[in-house]
């Protein structure tokens, strides 16, 4: 049996566990279960009827949220050449090619995007290994292998809050949308427009309902179940 902290314990007092709440009423919650002593981040899951084993309704993306994360973002850019000196002049935080690999294979980790240009693919394949557990292998699908006239906007966009949102094997998504710091009305817009954009991906193939459940957290806090139905009728235009 799973033993509690008194602050879990007292937070998930306040939170119906049989209710689904609107979005604004289940961030408000999920906000005051921050209970830790540093400024937790606000994560969503949402549990869809996809099959992840069909090549056709595997759902994966990236929205650049409105009110980013809250957090710095290290940056590691895969390239050579005018690709490497774009990225430095775009603020990457480490720029390399062979001797980022040698260092990622001997345990380093310390960046939370990796991005490379389509020439370097072959070079850091044998990283998938350690990378793609992880969710930070470059990959075309998640816009992280990019042109080097690319790599700008993509570096921009990973520092003001760009979020990877892709199905694990449950078919279920995890995803961050911010900080316990962050004001009610802010986390509200991050959340609205990360659930429109997968509601707009929808797979083809897929008949009834897409999204069957979704449940809002703080990262030591009791999950808050969300209204399916009310999330999704708030889109951003």
């Amino acid at each position: 049996m799973v033993r509690r902290g008194k602050r879990y314990v007292d937070a998930a007092k306040q939170i119906d566990r049989a209710a689904s709440y609107a979005p604004a009423e289940a961030i408000r919650l999920a906000k005051e279960s921050a209970k830790a002593k540093f400024n937790e981040t606000m994560e969503l899951h949402i549990r869809t009827s996809a099959d992840p084993r069909q090549a056709d309704q595997l759902v994966r993306g990236v929205v650049v949220l409105p009110h980013g994360l809250g957090k710095p973002v290290k940056i590691l850019v895969f390239a050579t050449g005018e690709g490497a000196r774009a990225a430095r002049e775009a603020g990457a935080d480490y720029v390399g090619d062979e001797d980022l690999a040698k260092q990622i294979e001997g345990g380093w980790l310390d960046f939370d995007v990796a991005v490379a240009t389509p020439d370097m693919m072959n070079k850091i394949g044998r990283l998938g290994r350690i990378l793609g557990r992880r969710g930070l292998m470059p990959n075309p699908r998640a816009g992280t292998v990019v042109q080097p006239q690319d790599l700008p906007r993509v570096i921009r966009e990973a520092k003001l809050g760009r979020v990877e949102y892709r199905m694990d094997r449950t078919a279920i998504m995890h995803m961050p949308i911010g900080k316990a710091g962050f004001s009610q009305d802010q986390l509200l817009e991050n959340f609205s427009l990360l659930v429109d954009t997968i509601a707009r991906e929808r797979p083809s193939g897929i008949k009834g309902q897409f999204i069957r459940s979704m449940y809002l957290t703080s990262t030591m806090g009791p999950s808050v179940k969300v209204n399916v139905e009310e999330a999704l009728s708030k889109k951003v235009e």
